[in-house]
This record gives C-alpha cells, sequence and structure tokens, in this order.
C-alpha cells in the first residue's frame, strides 16, 4: 500500500523523469502508449506463436519445392543423368548409388509428395494467417466485426497469405538485386560497369525501391489483415517506420549470416537459427508498429469507446412481523397519552 504523501514534503508530489519526458516530447509518449498497448496485448507471447507457425509452415514448402524439382527432372533426362553422374563421381562406392537411388524414388513419388506438400502448405498457412490476424487485431484493441462465415474466412485468408507471400519475394529479391556481386552482372550485362559513381546510385535506387515496397507490404498488413476495417491513412507512418527498421534489420542479418556460415557448426546450425531469430524480430517488429498506429493521437481520437456496463436494479423488500420494538413502544406511549387525558377529562366538576 502507498503511504500518503505529507504535505510539508513537496518532493512526493512532482512527476518522474519518465512522466516529465512524456509531457515534454510527444514522440516519446507515443511510443510509451505503444508499448504499454504491446505489452496488454501480450504482443511478446504472440511474436512467439507466429515464429512458431511459420517454422512449422516451412516444412511443407520445402516437400511442394521437391516436388517441383522432380518434375523438372523428370522432363529433362539429360539433366538428371548429368546430375547423377556428378554425384557418382563426387561420392564413390555405395554411398554414392544409395544417394543416386533415393533421388530416382524421389522423382518417382514426385505426385504424391506435392500434393501431400500442397495440402500440408495451405493448412499451415491458413493456420498461420488466422494466428497472425488475430494477434494484430488484438493490438488494434481486440474489435471485432460481424463474422464472414467459414467459407469466406478461409478464403479472405488464402488470398492475403498468396499476397503476402510474393510481395515478400519481391522485397528479399530486391535486397538481393542490392548486393555487390548481382550488382556487377547487372552493369555488366547492359555495358556501364566502367561508368564512375553508377554502381552506388543503382545501389541506392534498389534500397529506395525496396523500401518503398516494404512500405507499402507493412501499411497493407497493419490495414487490412486485422479482423475489422481500419484506414490506409491511419498505417501509413506505421508502415514506414516498420519499412525502414526492417531495411535496416535485413541488412544486419546478411551480415550475420554471412559471418556465422563460414565454419562447419554454423553452416549446419546458423541458417535455422538465423531463420527463426529472423521471424521472430520480424514479427516484433510488425506486431509493434500495429500498436504504434493504434495509439496514435488520431486513432485514438476516433476509436470507438466501449458502453457502460447496464445497470442492475435490485428491489429490496423488508418483512415485518409484528409491530416490533419501536412500534410497541410507540403503542405504549399513545395509550399513555390517551389514559391521562381521559383521566383528566373525567374528573372535571
Amino acid at each position: 500500500m502507498t503511504p500518503p504523501v505529507e504535505p510539508g514534503n513537496p518532493d512526493e508530489s512532482k512527476p518522474g523523469i519518465l512522466d516529465r519526458f512524456r509531457a515534454r516530447y510527444h514522440w516519446f509518449d507515443h511510443v510509451m502508449r505503444a508499448q504499454e498497448r504491446y505489452q496488454e496485448s501480450k504482443g511478446d507471447f504472440y511474436a512467439a506463436g507466429i515464429t512458431y507457425f511459420t517454422i512449422f509452415a516451412l516444412f511443407p514448402m520445402l516437400m511442394v519445392g521437391f516436388a517441383i524439382g522432380g518434375f523438372i527432372l523428370a522432363s529433362q533426362p539429360e539433366l538428371l543423368a548429368e546430375i547423377q553422374e556428378r554425384i557418382k563421381s563426387t561420392i564413390s562406392g555405395d554411398v554414392g548409388q544409395q544417394l543416386v537411388d533415393l533421388m530416382d524414388s524421389a522423382i518417382e513419388s514426385r505426385t504424391s509428395v506435392g500434393i501431400i506438400g500442397l495440402a500440408t502448405a495451405a493448412w499451415a498457412g491458413l493456420g498461420w494467417m488466422a494466428n497472425l490476424r488475430e494477434a494484430l487485431s488484438q493490438m488494434w484493441g481486440g474489435a471485432r466485426n460481424e463474422a464472414k462465415g467459414f467459407v469466406r474466412t478461409k478464403l479472405s485468408d488464402l488470398t492475403a497469405m498468396v499476397g503476402l507471400f510474393l510481395a515478400l519475394v519481391l522485397t528479399i529479391g530486391l535486397t538481393v538485386l542490392g548486393s555487390s556481386g548481382a550488382m556487377k552482372q547487372v552493369l555488366e550485362w547492359v555495358g556501364l560497369q566502367d561508368v564512375p559513381g553508377v554502381s552506388i546510385a543503382l545501389r541506392v535506387a534498389s534500397l529506395a525501391v525496396s523500401v518503398l515496397i516494404t512500405w507499402w507490404l507493412f501499411t497493407w498488413v497493419i490495414a487490412r489483415l486485422p479482423r475489422e476495417s481500419v484506414s490506409f491513412r491511419s498505417a501509413l507512418r506505421a508502415g514506414l517506420m516498420a519499412a525502414v527498421a526492417f531495411e535496416v534489420f535485413k541488412q544486419l542479418a546478411s551480415i550475420y549470416l554471412r559471418s556465422v556460415v563460414t565454419g562447419p557448426a554454423g553452416a549446419t546450425f546458423g541458417p535455422v537459427l538465423g531463420l527463426m531469430v529472423f521471424a521472430y524480430i520480424t514479427s516484433r517488429l510488425i506486431l509493434f508498429a500495429t500498436a504504434w498506429a493504434a495509439t496514435s493521437s488520431d486513432n485514438l481520437a476516433t476509436a470507438p469507446v466501449d458502453p457502460p456496463n447496464p445497470a442492475q436494479i435490485t428491489p429490496r423488500v423488508e418483512f415485518r412481523e409484528g409491530l416490533g420494538i419501536r412500534g410497541a413502544l410507540a403503542a405504549a406511549a399513545l395509550g399513555a397519552v390517551g389514559a391521562l387525558g381521559i383521566s383528566r377529562w373525567s374528573r372535571r366538576p
């Protein structure tokens, strides 16, 4: 229990350093409001769940990739024979032949692997999208619109999942295009590799385009994926903040991957750990940006206010048996006064 503030001690009534900073700097107050919303809505809990579903959905996607590779190799026997010869020349003995037989059996079962992979990927992806939408809705305050029905909801989740996947592939592709090796190859194709400053200009342009596409992507995620109606205008600033932070994080992640894959242990576990960290940080970034958008001054002013709880009126009925103590005393006093009055009246001459 907080002790009462004594009037003679003025220091107890002064606001703390954090409160003074929030009152002085509006941007800091906004950040603190976003952090409070993020913590109250269990942002870390939802980010961990999204990371789990992201890693879980990768396995059926790998199955689909293997099935696509099987169809490509089955349609090109020359390429298949060349790969088999390289495997045998690289790994001699029974081990090389076992790898070739394993590849042949995988190619023969490409149809079943592809069907199972597609079905599992669709199921895992829809679950991932449903959890992502639930997390975003909690950041916006947990409001809900009327249900659209199971089929319409799943179709909407599927469309959103495909669009999000394509946008992510596009942004990652632009980041790869801005790397040093890819930039040199592109400049050699167009014959501009010797122009002074062209590589820097092209890299800056690639990063700018990547930020713009990521800005649109995060704005769409923040505004359209929650289970409520939110305008794009209310999420533009949050989307830009998330896009810039995500671009910086991608550059740092690429440096991390290049540094950890040099050793045997890093080459084995580094990509997996890097993918988990990448998914977790990205999930936290999206959820915090959504909380930042939801706690802006404009959105707080237009946010719906919950109606008060309905008043409950309970009638109070008291039952009294007999006169009771007060009634008996009043009756006795009234009787005494009446008797005294009658006695005086009867004594008159």
